[in-house]
């Protein structure tokens, strides 16, 4: 492992493919420190064989660096084999922000981040994700051109993220109980941000029942005079509902959560739902079809990958549609063989990248 640093610059932190950060093989990871805005940041890129890494960027107040890092590390594997399910031809990458968005965020620090992710040359390419905008990005762009979902681009990725959220579990649910699919079933979604609520909107459109969960009062409120027809509670892991939707912040499924399920299907939009691997197989020992997330919730990393190969709207609402085909074939492969759904979708992207050019990405072919 290689350090170097100055004062304005990039902390890389280069790895094989294990080390004892247990990096999972990421090809870099970037520390950023800017004193003069008070920007504390990580960039991790995991996997270019693809194409260049793409991921979101995380603004959230970490108790420390350690779990900043741990969760950077997570989240941008989870957007290698994000893009691969989704055969676009993107790698992954992602980035965190360590603090509250609430009282340390402004233009500058925004902008500040952005000359680091330029520093990378389009080995990355930046996007919205917790805690952080368009708008933000709108800052973002005034340092760097590889930046994606900002209100000079396709804007915010909610709608297409939901969308593709609600292909899944729609799909999924055809599978299940036949073409009806989610008509007259219920859903428990956990998290009414900006892709839960989108969700809460296309599944009442569907015909289906609606119960939501979360911990700001005031978005419950929002929620339910917006749609009068749904329901609150204070969880909705537990809920008698048929389909569990979890929408907020992830390693909700866990080896003790599994029981209190009472969904026979889990999809939803938070990253890195299984607490670890051991959780999958629980699941499906209680009859439960879980869509790994990184397949179900990968229509905002369709929409503004479309930015950077210039695709059409129309093209892109296709691609997240897809989404839907992408699962039924996981659950027929997952059928036939007996494996789960996890194991399937692992081996789809695993396919993937093996036929995927040795690391090393280039930009060319990537807008100007």
């Amino acid at each position: 492992m290689t350090l170097t640093a100055a004062p304005t610059e990039p902390v890389d932190l280069v790895f094989e493919r294990t080390d004892e950060l247990g990096s999972a093989g990421h090809e870099q990871v970037v520390f950023c420190r800017d004193e003069a805005t008070g920007l504390r940041a990580i960039i991790a890129i995991h996997d270019t064989r693809l194409g260049p890494a793409l991921g979101g960027t995380r603004f959230y107040p970490y108790a420390s660096e350690a779990e900043a890092l741990t969760d950077v590390l997570r989240l941008s594997q989870g957007m290698t084999h994000k893009a691969a399910a989704a055969g676009i031809a993107l790698g992954g990458g992602k980035a965190v922000i360590i603090g509250d968005p609430d009282s340390i965020k402004t233009p500058e620090l925004m902008a500040a981040y952005g000359r680091f992710v330029d520093t990378l040359s389009g080995r990355y390419f930046t996007a919205a994700d917790v805690g952080t905008t368009a708008q933000d990005l709108d800052a973002v762009a005034t340092a760097t051109r590889y930046v994606v979902g900002h209100n000079g681009g396709s804007g915010d990725s909610g709608f297409s993220t939901a969308y593709g959220v609600f292909s899944a579990m729609r799909a999924t649910a055809e599978h299940r109980w036949g073409p009806d699919g989610l008509k007259g079933r219920s859903v428990g979604v956990e998290g009414i941000g900006k892709v839960g609520t989108h969700l809460v909107a296309l599944l009442l459109e569907e015909g289906a029942e609606v119960v939501v969960s979360d911990a700001s009062e005031a978005a419950l409120d929002r929620i339910v005079e917006a749609h009068p027809a749904v329901s609150t509670r204070a969880t909705v892991l537990d809920a008698p509902v048929d389909v569990y939707a979890p929408c907020a912040l992830g390693a909700t499924l866990t080896p003790g959560s599994v029981d209190a399920i009472r969904a026979s299907i889990v999809c939803g939009a938070a990253n890195n739902q299984l607490l670890d691997s051991s959780v999958a197989p629980l699941l499906q020992q209680r009859g439960i079809t879980w869509v790994p997330d990184y397949v179900a919730n990968a229509g905002g990393l369709i929409q503004v990958g479309g930015e950077i190969w210039e695709r059409a709207p129309e093209e892109v609402r296709g691609d997240v549609a897809a989404i839907a085909t992408t699962v039924r074939a996981i659950l027929t492969r997952s059928d036939e063989s007996g494996r789960l759904p996890s194991e399937v979708a692992a081996e789809i992207v695993a396919e993937r990248l093996a036929a995927a050019p040795a690391r090393g990405t280039t930009t060319e072919g990537v807008r100007a």
